[in-house]
């Protein structure tokens, strides 16, 4: 046995016995929590009696130890002079549209969908989010190892990284409240919203409800709730007197968001065999490669 083959027995024997270890460590599963109850929580956004006194904004921030100014600045409509998106100094803004009758604008509070199959959930390759069994789904900064793959996936383009920070930035997005709805209390925005605008409840109960107010009020909304099918459902759910394509909302398809790779990503961490062991294989197929064209001209090793 030549020298040259000699080399790579021990060096396949070495890559062997550290892929098989590294399989046989015990399992850390990185699949995340993804829990679909039946009784899971949700929100009716009532568009057409909202009247932008962004309240809910304030309410967030305060509720989440975010810097805000007094509430009574939030009476300032200029700010609806443009479009804006929840980033990683508001969770939840409000929007201004002209109406269709020219004679009241119809604003529009945005937040996290809270999606029945989360594709921020669904992309994330080391379970940093989880759907929780009320419906809410949480980001964990404790898993999470900066990738952004949720920013990506995300199909009503909601989480936000903190850019601003340099040394801890964090994923930011709603997360309903969900330490307030633990212990029995309103999300924020609900409970300060003076419109009822905001409807917190079972999501099934809150279909019906929807249903029953189109059926009794035709003239005053389109017969559609934004959420209840949309990317396979949403746990926030909007009513509204004008078509949601002109609310800025994207026009989405009742197939739950791609998980395509999510098999693929949660196969590799499920059992925590790092890229390390597959970049060893790689590189010991190279290796064979390289050393047998080299002994078939003739040289030594």
């Amino acid at each position: 046995m030549n020298k040259s083959r000699r080399n790579f027995l021990k060096t396949s024997a070495f890559m062997g016995a550290s892929i098989a270890g590294v399989a046989s460590t015990k399992p850390v599963k990185g699949a995340p929590k993804n829990i679909l109850s039946d009784d899971r929580m949700g929100v009716l956004v009532d568009t057409t009696v909202c009247i932008g006194c962004r309240k809910c904004e304030w309410a967030c921030k305060s509720a989440h130890d975010m810097p805000t100014d007094p509430i009574e600045k939030y009476d300032d409509r200029s700010v609806f002079d443009k479009r804006r998106r929840p980033d990683a100094h508001a969770l939840t803004v409000v929007n201004e549209f002209e109406n269709q009758n020219g004679k009241f604008p119809i604003d529009v509070k945005v937040q996290c969908m809270h999606c029945d199959h989360p594709a921020c959930l669904s992309a994330c390759i080391v379970g940093a989010f989880s759907k929780e069994e009320n419906g809410t789904v949480l980001w964990n900064g404790d898993k999470c190892i900066g990738c952004r793959y949720c920013m990506v996936a995300c199909p009503f383009q909601i989480p936000a990284f903190e850019f601003d920070k340099a040394w801890s930035p964090d994923i930011k997005k709603c997360d309903f409240c969900f330490d307030r709805t633990k212990k029995g209390m309103l999300p924020a925005c609900v409970e300060i919203c003076p419109m009822e605008v905001l409807t917190y409840g079972k999501r099934s109960e809150l279909i019906r409800a929807a249903k029953e107010k189109i059926r009794l009020y035709p003239e005053r909304y389109v017969d559609h709730i934004l959420g209840e099918h949309e990317v396979g459902g949403t746990s926030w759910m909007y009513l509204s007197s004008k078509d949601f394509a002109q609310l800025d909302f994207p026009k989405l398809g009742k197939n739950a968001a791609p998980g395509v790779t999510e098999a693929i990503q949660h196969g590799i961490f499920a059992y925590f065999i790092p890229p390390i062991a597959i970049y060893a294989l790689l590189g010991g197929v190279m290796w064979l490669n390289k050393n047998r064209k080299h002994e078939e001209h003739g040289g030594d090793e």
